[in-house]
């Protein structure tokens, strides 16, 4: 697989992780050290969580207060900068909730990310920055 198709893979399986409530697949997807920050609506700055628990952590107590199916859908990845072992990536967010028989726009969003290939050769997030639109 090309590195470009293995960056756009992590992005996608967080997003799959995440709709499936798969956190062990989702915290494969972060390296140790990872950090996240994210804005709602151009608000105040939620974060920094550092490091692999403190991430999991939000997205676990994120996950576990939804009565909704959500639907992450990622696409315009753009890499901006790549090395063999680094990348900079900005991709966009459409985030949908299935609930009752409908489907309902939740928001949008740009993610903000930089990925690192560790010394098992995957790519894992080391910076995460999530800037939604609209609050949900």
């Amino acid at each position: 697989m090309s590195a470009r198709g293995a960056i756009e893979n992590v992005l996608n399986r967080y997003s799959i992780a995440y709709d499936d409530n798969d956190m062990a697949e989702m915290a494969d997807t972060f390296a140790e050290d990872a950090v996240l920050t994210m804005r709602i609506a151009g608000g105040d700055l939620i974060g920094p969580f550092e490091g692999k628990p403190a991430v999991m952590k939000l997205m676990t107590d994120s996950l576990a207060s939804q009565t909704d199916q959500r639907r992450h859908v990622t696409t315009n990845v753009a890499i901006r900068k790549e090395t063999e072992d680094a990348a900079t990536v900005t991709s966009y967010l459409t985030l949908i909730s299935v609930q009752d028989g409908k489907a309902t726009l939740l928001s949008t969003a740009k993610y903000e990310d930089e990925l690192v290939r560790e010394g098992d050769g995957a790519w894992r997030f080391t910076k995460r920055h999530i800037e939604l639109d609209l609050p949900y």
